[in-house]
């Protein structure tokens, strides 16, 4: 009796030892990594045989089948075949990194739903930190919204997010992450989503540009999208050919601010839709209607905004011309009778991109900044922002790092939100980039400094 009493407290101690065990194991398997292949213990193993003994079970449990999903590369309940991260998250068109040295070519993008902060809506990232090689090359960002970090972890602030064509210096790169410059920054990207291989520019050029050969006068048609919305429209852009070797077959729009007379007491539309702004300016949140084309503001030397604003368009023309682009000038005398959905529209049909110059209003000698798109989510949702929205705001982080390349001073972190015409009509990467304010230096030296600088950052944007 003794020896049996012994026994059946042997089996009580094992079957006790099973049970914790199993136990233990469904923890980890549920909130802790999941270790796959030769990493997973024999102990293990010999656990979940016991386990399927104890219960006299053929099948997997709902856990060890989640681990064997997992093991196998199956897909989980919620999950995308891309790798789901937080709950929020979207990620399309996501590539494993493969190779993660220099020259890797993997592509991801990701869409950001309505409401989404960039960080929700970022591609998955590695989580963990490594050794780093260095590398001295150009790479460009191969997705849209990807999140460039302060460190290499998905636990670190996110500085920025650009978008696909962006050109960045990769100084050194690990088995998850690269070592990039931005904005004369060290910062860290997701190897993934970036590569060596410059990006087609012809894929930048919308078809609607190509359609308008010739050269000269560009006129509003009516028939284009958006263009019944414009109320001044008789006056007409010009469109110059570049006739340098290395022709790009890019189109530049180069919008002089302000210059239309009568503009200031004519009203349009905010949005195509009619909904009211979501952010203040000139036109405060909340209008349906905002004016025309304003006269802008006068620098405290007494010189009027339009009139710097067009010496610095045509500076910049030249420079593009020799650079190999196709420029369109909305304006290039002191009034040209365009307001501001006439000039957008022009620009989606005959240009690439849409940059529109302008001086702020205040007198702290602030910088230069670019006018983002908001964060507001049904303004975001709303066409055709919800479609161009991060595109704008790729080339005006562009444009501002071109111009902190010439020496410019910039505003805070380069940009500043705001609901504007011109992007709220826009179908084509478009910015409104504010270069200083009313007493920022607009002398002709410094015209030249700012006019090398935006090229540069067109430069970047379109990958030459």
């Amino acid at each position: 009796m003794r020896t049996e009493g012994k026994r059946r407290r042997g089996y009580g101690r094992v079957a006790a030892a099973v049970l914790a065990a199993v136990l233990l194991a469904g923890c980890q398997s549920k909130y802790q990594p999941i270790e796959t292949g030769a990493a997973r213990t024999e102990e293990t193993a010999a656990v979940l045989q016991a386990e399927d003994a104890a219960a006299g079970r053929q099948q997997n449990s709902p856990i060890q089948a989640e681990n064997m999903n997992r093991v196998s590369g199956a897909v989980g309940p919620g999950e995308t075949a891309a790798g789901a991260g937080d709950p929020g998250e979207t990620a399309s068109g996501g590539v494993g990194l493969g190779e993660a040295g220099p020259g890797a070519a993997e592509t991801a993008a990701q869409t950001a739903g309505p409401g989404e902060t960039a960080a929700q809506t970022s591609a998955q990232e590695p989580e963990t930190a490594g050794v780093f090689q260095d590398a001295d090359e150009t790479v460009y960002v191969t997705g849209d919204n990807v999140n460039v970090r302060a460190a290499d972890s998905t636990q670190s602030e996110v500085i920025t997010t650009l978008n696909r064509g962006a050109a960045l210096k990769r100084t050194g790169y690990s088995e998850e992450w690269s070592r990039v410059i931005w904005q004369e920054r060290e910062c860290y990207v997701s190897s993934q989503f970036l590569t060596a291989k410059e990006p087609e520019t012809a894929a930048s050029v919308p078809a609607a540009a190509s359609e308008i050969a010739a050269e000269g006068e560009v006129r509003l048609n009516p028939s284009w999208p958006y263009a019944e919305y414009s109320k001044i429209n008789s006056g007409a852009a010009v469109l110059y050919r570049s006739s340098s070797a290395n022709r790009k077959g890019i189109t530049v729009c180069v919008n002089a601010g302000h210059g239309t007379k009568g503009g200031g007491s004519v009203s349009t539309l905010c949005h195509p839709d009619g909904s009211p702004k979501v952010t203040g300016g000139s036109t405060a949140a909340g209008a349906t209607t905002a004016t025309a084309v304003s006269s802008g503001m006068t620098f405290a030397d007494g010189t009027a905004e339009a009139k710097v604003t067009l010496a610095l368009a045509l500076k910049l023309k030249e420079r593009l011309l020799d650079a190999g682009y196709d420029v369109l000038m909305i304006r290039e005398t002191d009034d040209v009778q365009l307001d501001n959905i006439a000039r957008t529209v022009i620009a989606n049909n005959a240009a690439s991109c849409h940059i529109a110059l302008h001086w702020d209003s205040t007198s702290s000698d602030k910088g230069a900044f670019y006018m983002s798109v908001p964060g507001n989510s049904s303004y975001r949702a709303m066409e055709p922002v919800k479609s161009n929205w991060q595109k704008h705001n790729s080339l005006g982080e562009s444009l501002i790092s071109g111009l902190k390349g010439a020496g410019v001073k910039i505003f805070s972190g380069g940009s500043m939100e705001m609901d504007l015409t011109q992007t709220s009509y826009s179908t084509v990467p478009s910015v409104d980039i504010e270069l200083g304010d009313k007493v920022s230096d607009h002398s002709d030296s410094a015209l030249e400094t700012l006019a090398g600088g935006l090229l540069a950052g067109i430069n970047a944007f379109f990958g030459q």
